[in-house]
């Protein structure tokens, strides 16, 4: 902002929430950042997977799947190389919307994380429902350097249980 300078996503997505436009800039975040890492093939750099956040009104919007398969072809991103993460709170406001859309996504060939595991209500029951490829475990849970024995058998229970699944686990933070 000219005057604010940087502001925080936890200070204007809610406000984009609250107004209807989060759509809008999700939309816009996809398309962007889809071409943004084409733009880094062309540069020559390493392919990486790039992993966008999504909001929960979007992700249980039946269109998604199309909005994403064609933001995928306007940049010639392959969809193996594009993650959508959501949060665990998405699935639990629309678990039926949720399984419907990530069924789309799967058969474009797209990653979906679940973001902030661990943060919320974190059913287990959900990585086992849910065609998820990577688990993201919350930042709360390394953000002391010096893990207490509680809080590093909690995460290394949580890790080894995401990679039993046969899942990716990022720590966070």
């Amino acid at each position: 902002h000219p005057t604010l300078g940087l502001i925080s996503p936890g200070e204007f997505i809610p406000i984009l929430e609250a107004n209807g436009l989060i759509v809008q800039v999700d939309r816009w975040v996809l398309g962007e950042a889809c071409r943004q890492a084409r733009e880094w093939d062309r540069q020559g750099l390493p392919p990486l997977r790039l992993a966008v956040n999504l909001s929960a009104p979007h992700f249980c919007d039946p269109a998604l799947p199309d909005t994403v398969a064609a933001a995928l072809a306007d940049s010639g991103l392959s969809a193996a190389r594009l993650e959508l993460e959501i949060t665990e709170s998405v699935v639990m406001h629309g678990e039926a919307a949720a399984m419907s859309v990530m069924q789309g996504l799967r058969r474009l060939g797209v990653h979906i994380a679940m973001d902030d595991f661990g943060s919320g209500y974190s059913s287990l029951a959900y990585l086992k429902r849910f065609p998820i490829d990577t688990l993201k475990i919350d930042r709360a849970f390394i953000a002391d350097a010096d893990l207490g024995p509680v809080d590093r058998n909690i995460l290394q229970a949580v890790i080894s249980l995401g990679h039993s699944l046969g899942l990716q686990v990022v720590a966070e933070g």
